[in-house]
C-alpha cells in the first residue's frame, strides 16, 4: 500500500513539475521589435576645394576674420565642415555652408596671418 501511495505522490510531483515548466516557459518569453540589418558599399570620394579667400581684419591685418572657399559639390543638410589653418595646429573652426560657398569664421580663439601655414579642410555628411 505505501508503494502504492509513494507511485501516486511521485506522479502527481511529476505532472506538478512538468505543469509549472510549461507556464513558466509560456511567460518567459521576450517581445523583440522588427529591426533591419545589411551590408552594402559605396566610394567616398572627397571635395575639391577652389577659390580659397583669408578675409583679414579691417582694423589689425594681421589677424585672420574669416577664410572662405567653394567646394565642387554642396554638402548635404547635416554635414559638418571645419577648418584649421595649420597641420600641426589643434585648433579647428567650425563653418558654414550655402550651396557650395564656404565661410569659416576664425575670430574664436583670433587667428594670425603668421598662423597661417597650410589649409586644413575636413568635410564630412
Amino acid at each position: 500500500m505505501r508503494a502504492r501511495i509513494w507511485a501516486i505522490a511521485v506522479g502527481i510531483g511529476l505532472a506538478g513539475a512538468v505543469l509549472i515548466g510549461v507556464i513558466a516557459a509560456s511567460t518567459a518569453g521576450n517581445t523583440v521589435p522588427e529591426t533591419k540589418a545589411g551590408l552594402g558599399q559605396g566610394q567616398v570620394t572627397g571635395y575639391d576645394i577652389s577659390s580659397v579667400h583669408y578675409a583679414l581684419n579691417t582694423s589689425d591685418p594681421s589677424k585672420v576674420d574669416s577664410v572662405g572657399f567653394t567646394l565642387d559639390a554642396a554638402p548635404v543638410s547635416g554635414a559638418t565642415v571645419s577648418v584649421k589653418l595649420s597641420a600641426a595646429s589643434t585648433t579647428w573652426y567650425a563653418c558654414t555652408f550655402n550651396g557650395t560657398a564656404v565661410t569659416c569664421p576664425t575670430t574664436n580663439p583670433p587667428a594670425t596671418v603668421d598662423q597661417v601655414q597650410d589649409l586644413v579642410v575636413v568635410a564630412a555628411q
